[in-house]
């Protein structure tokens, strides 16, 4: 089996970036507001529970519907109770995955988001086991 957790990399300090006031629209462009409202920490917004949480690299388009593209970064949060609904990374069959997990009457399933193919529903036939809760990602348009 490949581990996801084979090569650790210490999480940089924290260096608060600059926060723009307003909104920058995805339609019809318009002026920018031209000064800082404030400053923000990317640790502090996205990592919750900084020993319990870890990053992993996605591969694949079966989250796409989410916005989680092939090469995102998950932001993974170990200390958190998974609950339905919520997107997970799990092992299965010895393989890594990362789906949104569903209850159901006969127990837990794992469901891809694409609409564009039809992804089996993943409903294991031993135990389950979740890695933690994503609670955000990064998707890099430059690399």
């Amino acid at each position: 089996m490949n581990s996801i957790f084979a090569q650790l990399v210490e999480v940089p300090s924290k260096q608060p970036l600059p926060l723009f006031d307003g909104h920058v629209p995805a339609g019809f462009p318009s002026p920018a507001a031209d000064y800082v409202q404030k400053r923000i920490d990317l640790n502090e917004r996205l990592v919750m529970h900084p020993a319990a949480t870890f990053f992993v690299r996605a591969s694949g388009e079966s989250m796409h519907d989410v916005g989680i593209l092939d090469g995102a970064i998950l932001i993974v949060d170990a200390a958190l109770k998974p609950t339905s609904g919520d997107i997970v990374v799990a092992l299965v069959d010895g393989q890594y995955t990362v789906k949104r997990l569903i209850k159901t009457a006969q127990g837990f399933e794992l469901h891809a988001a694409n609409r564009y193919m039809a992804y089996p529903i993943i409903a294991p036939s031993s135990e389950l086991q979740i890695f933690g809760v994503v609670t955000a990602h990064i998707v890099e348009h430059r690399r």
